[in-house]
């Protein structure tokens, strides 16, 4: 459990949560990706849930699909979830993702760039709090909150300074983890 440890730059994957057509997520992801990929002390995977043919239902033996899934959530050792607000919840597209893996999740951090109109996607993101609270994650403080009305577009001053905070604590985060996992088994 908690994946491989070991030293050099933090594996984060980057999961991007909506699957609707016409979706804002991947532009955001992408703008997201581009800024994070100028660090060195992280290494980015983007889990792009289009990519993946999940079952309409939960089955009773995981399908290689989620298998790859949660696969890759094993491998990483820290979260970014991009997600929109619908309706004052996140999609069900990525609580469905987010169920096919448990214990892959556990004892790692949670980092969030959500989006939406005049909400920011926050009412998301605190729902997306409570499911992560319950996988035993640590969720971080800081994220981005983009307003999709912004005439500014993407890659404003703020919202680069809120992405830098974000991956701040999120790799602080993600390297304590990493070594506390490495000294001793998470118990739950």
């Amino acid at each position: 459990m908690g994946g491989q440890t070991g030293s050099g730059p933090l594996r984060v994957a980057v999961i991007i949560g909506s699957t609707r057509q016409g979706r804002a997520g991947e532009a955001i992801a992408g703008w997201f990706v581009e800024h994070a990929r100028r660090r060195q002390d992280i290494d980015l995977d983007v889990l792009d849930l289009l990519d993946y043919a999940f079952p309409d239902r939960f089955p009773d033996r995981a399908t290689p699909q989620m298998r790859r899934f949660s696969g890759a959530v094993e491998r990483a050792e820290a979260y970014v979830v991009v997600t929109p607000e619908y309706n004052r919840s996140f999609p069900a597209s990525l609580k469905q993702a987010i169920d096919y893996a448990y214990d892959e999740w556990r004892a790692k951090p949670v980092g969030f760039v959500s989006y939406g109109s005049h909400s920011l996607g926050i009412h998301a993101v605190e729902a997306l709090r409570c499911v992560f609270t319950e996988l035993h994650t640590v969720t971080v403080r800081d994220g981005v909150a983009l307003d999709l009305l912004d005439e500014g577009g993407l890659g404003t001053e703020p919202q680069q300074r809120a992405a830098t905070a974000m991956l701040d604590e999120l790799a602080w985060w993600g390297l304590a983890l990493r070594e506390a996992r490495a000294r001793r088994p998470y118990i739950a």
